[in-house]
Formats: C-alpha cells, sequence, structure tokens
C-alpha cells in the first residue's frame, strides 16, 4: 500500500476507532446503571438463545419406516423422518441384499417431517434392516412391518442398537411409548416454557390445582387427536402455543405490578384453556409414529404418562432451585424469578415471531 492510499484511509480508521470506544464506554456505564436482575434476565435470554435457537422449540421428535409386502413379489416403502432447523437428518433405511436401491423416490414434507416412498422388487423373509447413520443421532426409529398375508409386527430401532434380522421376535412397542412421551416434555423447550409461566404466576396454595388443570387439559386433547377424532394443521397450533407462552409473561409481569386479570384471579382455568392446545402439540410426536395395532390405548396411556413425568420432574427441580434461592441471602424475586420471567416473555416472543415470519 503506498502511501497516499494509507494517508486517505486514516481519517475513517480513527471515526471508526472512536465509534468502537465510544460504545464501549456507553456500554460500561449502562451496566453499571442497569439493575442486577436486568442483566441477569438478559443474561438468561441470550442463554436460552444459544441453546434453542438449533433446536427451533423442537424436541427429538421419533422416526417411523413401513414396509409392506405385496402380493406381486414387491416391497412399498415408507420412510418418515423429523426436520430439524430446516433439513432433514442425515441417516437413511438399509434394506436386506435381495432389496435393490430404487431408481426414483417419492418425497413430500408433512408438518416437520419429510416423507419419501418407493416400491421395489424384494422379499421380507431373510436379512437384516439397519437404519444408516441412526447411531449419529439421537433419534429413536419405530420399524412396522406388514407381510402380504396382513401380519404386522414391529421393531424399534435405537442408536446403539440400529438394525435387526428379519424373523427375530418382535416384542411389544407399549413401552417405548412411555420414554417417547418423557422425552417429548423434557425436550420441548416451549411446553417447559409454559409450565416455567405457570409456576411463576400461580401462588404455592393453587400450584397443585393449577399443574392438575393443566395436565387435565392436554390429555383429553391429546387422546382425542391420537384416536383421529379430531385434527388441526400443525401451524396455527404451533403459533399459538407460543403466543401462549407469551401471554403468561406478560401476567406474570402484571401479577407482580400489583394489577389484576382472570388469568391471575383463576390461573387454573387458563391452565386448563391453553393445556387443551398444548395436548395438540403433544400429539405430534405420536403423528409421526402412530399408534401401534390392537394396543393404541395402552400405547397412548403410556406416552400420556411419559409426558406427566418429565412434567413432574421439571415441576420438582424448579421448585427445589426456587427454594434452594430463597434459602440464601439474596432477593429471589430479584435473582431467579425476574429472570427467568425475561426467559419466558423473550423466548415466547421470538418462537412467536419465527413462528410467523
Amino acid at each position: 500500500m503506498n502511501s497516499g492510499n494509507a494517508k486517505s484511509h486514516t481519517p475513517f480508521v480513527l471515526s471508526l476507532s472512536k465509534a468502537l470506544a465510544h460504545a464501549a464506554f456507553e456500554t460500561r456505564d449502562w451496566l453499571r446503571r442497569a439493575k442486577p436482575e436486568r442483566i441477569m434476565g438478559l443474561a438468561f435470554c441470550w442463554l436460552a438463545f444459544a441453546f434453542a435457537l438449533p433446536a427451533s422449540a423442537h424436541e427429538i421428535r421419533p422416526a417411523a419406516l413401513e414396509l409392506t409386502a405385496q402380493s406381486d413379489g414387491t416391497v412399498a416403502v415408507v420412510w418418515k423422518q423429523p426436520i430439524l432447523s430446516g433439513r432433514k437428518l442425515k441417516m437413511r433405511p438399509v434394506l436386506p441384499d435381495q432389496c435393490p436401491e430404487p431408481e426414483t423416490t417419492r418425497q413430500v414434507i408433512s408438518g416437520d417431517a419429510i416423507v419419501e416412498s418407493w416400491q421395489v422388487p424384494c422379499r421380507l423373509d431373510s436379512g437384516d434392516v439397519s437404519i444408516e447413520g441412526l447411531d449419529r443421532t439421537l433419534t429413536d426409529v419405530f420399524v412396522r412391518l406388514r407381510t402380504a398375508s396382513g401380519e404386522e409386527s414391529t421393531h424399534i430401532l435405537r442408536p446403539a442398537s440400529a438394525s435387526f434380522a428379519l424373523g427375530d421376535p418382535a416384542g411389544s412397542p407399549t413401552g417405548a411409548y412411555l420414554r417417547i412421551g418423557a422425552e417429548h416434555m423434557l425436550f420441548g423447550w416451549d411446553h417447559l416454557l409454559f409450565v416455567l409461566g405457570l409456576l411463576l404466576l400461580t401462588a404455592p396454595r393453587q400450584l397443585l390445582w393449577v399443574i392438575t388443570a393443566f395436565t387435565v387439559g392436554h390429555s383429553v386433547t391429546l387422546a382425542i387427536t391420537a384416536l383421529g377424532l379430531f385434527t388441526l394443521p400443525s401451524e396455527p397450533v404451533e403459533l399459538l402455543i407460543a403466543l401462549s407462552i407469551f401471554f403468561l409473561a406478560v401476567e406474570v409481569v402484571r401479577k407482580w405490578a400489583g394489577k389484576t386479570s382472570l388469568t391471575i384471579r383463576k390461573p387454573w382455568l387458563i391452565a386448563l384453556g391453553f393445556g387443551l392446545l398444548h395436548g395438540l402439540g403433544f400429539a405430534g410426536a405420536l403423528a409421526d409414529i402412530g399408534l401401534p395395532k390392537g394396543e393404541e390405548i395402552w400405547a397412548l396411556l403410556l406416552f400420556n404418562l411419559g409426558v406427566e413425568i418429565g412434567q413432574i420432574l421439571f415441576v420438582a427441580l424448579a421448585l427445589a432451585l426456587l427454594w434452594l434461592i430463597g434459602r440464601s441471602p439474596v432477593d429471589r424475586r430479584r435473582w431467579a424469578e425476574m429472570p427467568a420471567a425475561y426467559l419466558v416473555g423473550g423466548l415466547g416472543a421470538f418462537y412467536t415471531l419465527s413462528r410467523i415470519l
């Protein structure tokens, strides 16, 4: 670089340096003046965004593989896997050696999953079925086999056991629904944020009734939807769930400001109403894999029990943390409840906007 060019850039460099220094001093002064709970709230929000953005508020959802033997000696394959952050997971089904690779497949996007289907000349009497790449995920795969005579069996593949041999006995898959229900709750940011909002809004003497009302609400719509009696598109349901989270955060702040509303006076009522909405969201995981034939009610009960176990674990952990902070010399409202309210409101607003745009 010649001296003329260096001189021409000098004013710009000096101006940029002054602007950065000014911004640094302004930030330092703002941090000195800011209340501790606001700083904690912002820190909570940034941490939550860092963890929640990759997950996009979606829990670890199972995948499903259906293999249906046809009378003409072919096998119809339907491969359904979840979409995470707009992309499908890097895994694919591998059929026995006698089944050739398909020349073409048909792909459609259904809600939060991509469904791929094809048909190949194949027999399902020997060999192994596996899911390549499953060991690099946290996803379970439900494999449902149907013979040409109409017999049906189900196998469950996990990252640690990603294959099975055709002809092996298939145990009942219903036990896996308990685990999936718990994972759906514990990895579902939107459901956890709503429960956290209920904890912040509700007085201790009302908490049992409020959590019970939420449980009753989501259990009813989960059962109705899972059994095919009623369905709604996933997009408006996910948007309304995000709005319910933001709404709770607003009501928490209103309560702290000394204001009142129906939600503040009767939190069990809003828990019941929004519970009906969240039940539609819980049904999304079951829609991915369906219910095992002949064991629909039992699998549904186990899935719902898993959701409740996950909910109880989260509530117990949150209450234990609040109790420990309350036993310390710091102000619990300032150092725990206010940052939590920032978390619920900030992520509720983020999820709402992300599901609108």
